[in-house]
């Protein structure tokens, strides 16, 4: 069916969506796995929303770290206005969209930190300058 209201992807879509996929991590796996052939910079670059003392939504550019059955990982310092937001309410929303594939994928639920030591082990990961630079920033906070 070809007319104003038929889409057009670049591949072929599983049938259904991630509210009615059996294993929507796996549906995600594939497709973020097609997202990095295709996307030519960050596929792993997702929105995150959370919410201010107001109640207020805040978005901003983060990136994934990991994924599995137990959630959507990323970093972030937990004094920065992402961090103080999650930590007063650990509700978040994050979205991909991953122009090349002409697809997104939106998620909601409760956000929780990782253990210190998933934190310190992705930190010594970093480069020693982003390390530094990470140390010294007030994040957030005006100089």
């Amino acid at each position: 069916m070809n007319g104003p209201n038929s889409i057009k992807t670049p591949g072929e879509l599983i049938s259904g969506d991630f509210t009615a996929a059996d294993e929507p991590f796996g549906l995600f796996a594939v497709w973020f796995a097609e997202a990095v052939k295709s996307e030519p910079n960050d596929p792993n670059a997702m929105a995150l929303a959370t919410v201010d003392p107001e109640g207020l939504p805040d978005v901003r550019m983060v990136l994934l770290k990991g994924f599995d059955t137990a959630g959507f990982v990323f970093y972030s310092h937990i004094d920065s206005a992402k961090g103080r937001e999650l930590a007063a309410t650990p509700k978040a929303a994050l979205l991909f969209h991953w122009k090349s594939l002409r697809r997104q994928v939106r998620i909601r639920g409760t956000a929780s930190r990782v253990t210190d030591a998933e934190a310190d082990a992705y930190f010594a990961t970093r480069p020693k300058q982003a390390q530094i630079g990470a140390w010294a920033s007030k994040q957030s906070q005006p100089l």
